[in-house]
């Protein structure tokens, strides 16, 4: 499932909802919602250390598991440097978040359906010359605020937290992280520091997702932290 091209997200949650690994993916579903028992827990933000770890896969079939269980669902494709939710959904971005963070377009007129029932897709519109000041910006905290209205979850699929500093100001505007890490590849002292940014930026790591362990049975592990 590892590739090198952003476009390959693998949306196995929804093409095979009885495999191993999808039942890893509800087991993270299980997870956020056990840990949303003492806090509330409905905007999440899905990163990784380094590029090319799975981040985006995870964000998409997280939200199509969430979507299976009958909650409203926004998966928001918050990498507005290497975007690639509307790759996966074989959806236009012409349009999207960045239209609506420069008031182009109503959140309402933004947001697309998906064929998952409950999910919905805000996809990252057209590259900003100035990602990291339009993500830190009151329009997006705004945003944020507004979504949470519309939807039971709302997942932020956004860049690599060693790459850019996107995903830790995103991360500070929600409830919670989950970090993405892929076996045999991913650093370890790469994943230490991403912790230790995301942990600065004043947010919650909900857990880890360890990507491309070779098992029996699957190919995806969660640990909650």
């Amino acid at each position: 499932m590892r590739s090198k091209d952003k476009k390959q997200v693998n949306l196995i949650a929804q093409n095979n909802p009885k495999s191993p690994i999808t039942e890893q993916y509800r087991l993270i579903r299980t997870n956020i919602q056990f840990a949303s028992v003492d806090e509330d827990i409905q905007t999440i933000v899905v990163t990784s250390a380094e590029p090319n770890d799975g981040k985006s896969t995870t964000s998409a079939n997280l939200a199509i598991v969430l979507a299976q269980e009958e909650k409203k669902v926004l998966l928001v494709d918050a990498d507005l440097r290497k975007p690639s939710v509307h790759y996966a959904f074989s959806l236009s971005n012409i349009q999207g978040l960045t239209s609506v963070l420069t008031k182009k377009m109503s959140i309402e007129k933004a947001v697309m359906k998906t064929a998952v029932p409950n999910l919905e897709i805000l996809t990252s519109g057209p590259i900003p010359p100035n990602p990291s000041e339009l993500l830190n910006s009151r329009a997006i905290e705004a945003t944020i605020h507004h979504l949470k209205e519309m939807y039971d979850y709302i997942i932020f699929d956004t860049p690599p937290v060693l790459v850019v500093p996107d995903s830790q100001i995103v991360a500070n505007k929600c409830d919670g992280v989950i970090m993405v890490v892929s076996s045999g590849k991913t650093n370890k002292q790469s994943a230490v520091k991403a912790k230790e940014l995301l942990t600065k930026a004043n947010t919650t790591v909900l857990g880890v997702v360890l990507n491309g362990v070779e098992t029996d049975n699957s190919n995806y592990y969660y640990y909650q932290s």
